[in-house]
C-alpha cells in the first residue's frame, strides 16, 4: 500500500517508505526535531494531527512487531508536546521524549542517540541497532493513504524576505515562484531562492520544481551571506583554506558525528588540504562519514572557511570514482563533552543572520491551489525513477498513476497531483495542464 501510493521520505533524501518496514526494528522514531531555523511544518502538522499520525505509528508498531514508538519533539514545540500529550497514553507502548534545542537534532544519528543511547556502526542504517525513523509528514501519508489517498500534495513553509510568511498544502509540480506570490511575494529586489533550510538547502529559482522532498522556500537577498557562500567555488575554497586554516579544532570540537564517536575530524580533513599532503588519505576517507550538516563551517570556524563543502566535494569525486566507505570500523566512546558543545538554534539562526526571519508561517490548508499547469518529477526519491503510465493527450484526475515503479528496482509510484490533460512526457518530468 505506501509502494503503490507513492510515499517516501518527506524532506532529506526520500528513501521510499516500504522499504523502512523492517521485522528487525524494535523501536520506531518519530523525528519531529525541525532542527534547521526557520523550518515548521512538521511540528505545525503533528500539531493538527496528533491523533492520525500517533495511530498510523501504533498500526506500524504492531505490523512490523517492534516493541516501542518514541515521539521525538523539541520541548520548545509546546504545541506539538500538547497535542501528543492529549492522546499519547491511548496507545500501549509509546511515549514521549522532549528533545534539546540544539542543532542537528534531526540528524538520525544524533536523534537515535537522544532518545536511545543507541549508535549505529560508522555507515550501518539505523535497523542495524533495531531502530527505524520516520518523519511527520512522512506519516501523515501513510494515514492518508491508508484512506486511499496517495501522494499528491507536499507542505511547504515559505519565508524569509517575504510579505506574509505561510505554509501551504501545494500541488506536486508547483513552481517555487508560484509559492512565493501565494506568499505576499517577495520584499527584496533580485531574490534568491533557497530550498529547504538555510544549513543544508541548496540555491534554485523561480522555476524550481516541488517535489516529494521539498520541504521550504527562503527567499534571501543576493547579498546574505548564505547565498554568497553557497556560490562559492571548490577552487576558491581550497585556496583559501591553503592559506587561512590555523588547526584551531573548532570544527572538530563541535562535529556532531565526531562528539558521537565516529570516524569523522574535519580539522584533520583540512590540515591534508592546507598542506596540501593528498598522500595522506585517512582524513579524506573518513570525511566519507560525515553528515553534511555545515556547523563547522556555518558556526564553528572563526577564519569563514568552508569544511563542509569541501568534504562534499570529495566525497563526490570518491563515489564518482566507485570508492565505498570503510565497513567494520570500531566507534570510540561518546565524547565526555558532549552535552556542553550542544549549538543551540537560537545562536545558530543568529549566526546565520536570519534570526529576523523567524516569523510565524501559519499552516493554511484551506486555500485551493489550481496552478495553470504542473511538471511532476519522474525521480523525486533515492532508487530508480518512475516509468511513466500515460502519453500525451491523455485526461488524468488528481491521484491517477501517471508513473510506476519500475520492476524489481527500489521505487515508488507517481500520481496526478491535478485535474488536466498531458501535455507532454520526457524522460524527467510529465507535463499536466488544467
Amino acid at each position: 500500500m505506501i509502494k503503490q501510493n507513492g510515499i517516501v521520505g518527506a524532506g532529506g533524501a526520500g528513501f521510499p517508505t516500504y522499504a523502512k518496514l523492517d521485522k528487525r526494528a524494535d523501536t520506531i522514531i518519530l523525528n519531529c526535531a525541525e532542527c534547521e531555523p526557520l523550518l515548521k511544518l512538521h511540528r505545525q502538522i503533528l500539531e493538527r494531527y496528533a491523533y492520525e499520525i500517533l495511530s498510523t505509528l501504533d498500526l506500524i508498531k504492531k505490523t512490523i512487531g517492534a516493541k516501542e514508538v518514541i515521539i521525538g519533539v523539541k520541548g520548545s514545540y509546546k504545541g506539538a508536546c500538547e497535542a501528543v500529550n492529549q492522546y499519547v497514553t491511548s496507545f500501549e507502548n509509546m511515549r514521549l521524549q522532549k528533545l534539546r534545542e540544539m542543532y542537528p537534532a534531526g540528524d538520525e544519528i544524533v536523534l537515535i542517540y537522544q532518545t536511545t543511547g543507541r549508535r549505529p556502526q560508522p555507515g550501518a542504517l539505523p535497523i542495524s541497532v533495531g531502530v527505524t525513523v520516520f518523519n511527520v509528514e512522512t506519516i501523515y501519508n501513510v494515514y492518508r493513504a491508508l484512506n486511499g489517498d496517495p501522494v499528491t500534495h507536499k507542505f511547504v513553509t515559505v519565508a524569509g524576505e517575504v510579505a506574509s510568511p505561510v505554509t501551504l498544502n501545494v500541488p506536486l509540480g508547483m513552481t517555487a515562484g508560484e509559492l512565493v506570490a501565494l506568499a505576499g511575494g517577495a520584499t527584496v529586489k533580485n531574490p534568491v531562492y533557497l530550498l529547504g533550510g538555510p544549513m543544508m538547502g541548496r540555491l534554485g529559482n523561480e522555476q524550481s520544481i516541488v517535489t516529494k522532498t521539498f520541504n521550504a522556500i527562503i527567499v534571501l537577498p543576493e547579498d546574505h551571506p548564505i547565498v554568497m557562500r553557497k556560490n562559492t567555488r571548490t577552487a576558491i575554497d581550497m585556496k583559501r583554506a591553503m592559506a587561512a586554516c590555523c588547526q584551531c579544532n573548532y570544527c572538530t570540537d563541535l562535529c556532531p558525528r565526531h562528539l558521537l564517536g565516529y570516524p569523522i575530524n574535519p580539522s584533520e580533513f583540512m590540515r591534508v588540504v592546507s598542506n596540501h599532503t593528498p598522500s595522506d588519505v585517512k582524513p579524506m576517507i573518513d570525511g566519507m562519514f560525515c553528515s553534511s550538516c555545515g556547523l563547522c563551517e556555518a558556526f564553528s570556524c572563526g577564519q569563514g572557511l568552508s569544511p563542509r563543502m569541501l568534504l562534499d566535494a570529495f566525497k563526490a569525486q570518491f563515489r564518482a570514482a566507485g570508492v565505498q566507505p570503510p565497513k567494520d570500523l570500531p566507534l570510540r566512546d561518546v565524547d565526555p563533552a558532549i552535552d556542553y558543545r550542544h549549538v543551540p538554534v537560537s545562536r545558530l539562526a543568529a549566526r546565520l543572520g536570519v534570526s529576523k526571519y523567524n516569523r510565524t508561517a501559519p499552516l493554511d490548508e484551506n486555500t485551493v491551489l489550481k496552478p495553470r499547469s504542473v511538471k511532476i518529477l519522474l525521480s523525486q526519491h533515492i532508487g530508480a525513477p518512475a516509468v511513466a503510465a500515460v502519453k500525451k493527450g491523455d485526461t488524468v484526475k488528481v491521484g491517477d498513476l501517471v508513473a510506476a515503479a519500475p520492476e524489481g528496482k527500489l521505487g515508488v509510484n507517481i500520481h496526478s497531483s491535478v485535474n488536466g490533460t498531458v501535455k507532454a512526457v520526457t524522460d524527467k518530468f510529465i507535463w499536466i495542464e488544467q
